[in-house]
């Protein structure tokens, strides 16, 4: 696996790294954001990874967030949280179809529903011991994983406008906390893996600050085609961060994500392919974001795994 790309996909077996229980509903007619059950269907998970196991996928993200049942923080994990052994058989059945599970804690404040209490203690003595026991208990059940997402994006005050708080550390603490995480993740030999999005706003600060060590995942999930016309305005950073992050000498993994468009993942790879060094092209992550895994969501996780898969037939085939 190290000297091949990453292939992989990414399921959120926990849904609470969005809405908290205060978020104002986006219409009157669409049912409430925040669920306290995560309410994972395991014959929808059981087919979805043997889908993305046939169309060639060899690593998993899986978001792990409050879906178990920790033994250092049950506080934390929801009402129908699997258990720990139950994960690990899951895992186990992924190794088995040659797919590498990694495990995934976001620690934005943006997308810390699952911290449930300790989200409002953030920067705390309490927050910190907090976070290093869930990153040590993951990395066991993950059995020493090689890689560690931490998310840590969209922590500003407009992405979390509709909450019933905002939470949004300044340059310091930011990059405080995000050290300790990634100390954290270093201890039990795991690579961190961050979302590069601080860097659009931020690009002195990330260059000046973020290390090399770190695995970065950009993203941008409309289309790339245009971008630099009047409309584009707001995808220009984002894919020129990609060029960005490998003159920095910075290794990625693009995400990509039929969010918006189903012709991303294409031209996420065909980007990449052709602006990016191959040296640190360390591979890619298709994101769903289908918002939760069972009967209603299947063929959104299946769509994403497949149009990655097409994408890499045409332009990655000695890959396959």
């Amino acid at each position: 696996m190290k000297d091949k790309m990453i292939w992989s996909y990414f399921l959120e077996l926990s849904l609470h790294i969005g809405a908290d229980e205060n978020t104002v509903q986006s219409a009157w007619y669409l049912p409430p954001q925040y669920t306290e059950c995560n309410n994972a269907d395991i014959e929808v998970w059981d087919e979805t990874v043997k889908f993305i196991a046939e169309r060639k996928f060899n690593a998993c993200v899986i978001d792990v967030g409050d879906a178990v049942q920790y033994e250092s923080h049950p506080e934390i994990s929801a009402p129908d949280a699997w258990s720990k052994d139950f994960l690990k058989s899951k895992l186990e059945q992924m190794r088995a179809l040659g797919i590498e599970p990694l495990p995934k804690l976001n620690f934005s404040m943006c997308h810390t529903t699952w911290l449930k209490e300790y989200r409002r203690k953030v920067s705390t003595p309490e927050f910190y011991r907090v976070c290093s026991e869930l990153i040590a208990e993951v990395c066991e059940v993950f059995g020493s994983p090689r890689l560690f997402h931490l998310g840590m994006d969209e922590e500003t005050a407009w992405d979390q406008s509709a909450r019933g708080i905002c939470i949004v550390r300044g340059e310091k603490l930011w990059w405080h906390d995000l050290f300790f995480l990634f100390s954290e993740c270093e201890k039990h030999g795991a690579r961190p893996w961050v979302w590069a999005d601080y860097y659009w706003t931020h690009p002195d600060l990330f260059e000046k600050n973020m290390p090399k060590s770190v695995l970065q995942s950009n993203w941008q999930y409309e289309s790339f085609r245009d971008y630099d016309d009047t409309f584009g305005y707001k995808r220009m950073p984002r894919i020129n961060a990609y060029e960005r992050l490998d003159k920095l000498g910075y290794d990625q993994v693009p995400g990509c994500s039929t969010w918006y468009t189903n012709t991303n993942p294409y031209e996420t790879l065909a980007h990449g392919k052709a602006k990016l060094s191959k040296e640190k092209l360390k591979g890619y992550l298709t994101i769903p974001w289908a918002y939760g895994i069972n009967r209603e969501t299947e063929y959104s996780l299946k769509n994403d795994a497949h149009r990655l898969f097409v994408a890499r037939q045409k332009l990655y085939p000695e890959t396959l």
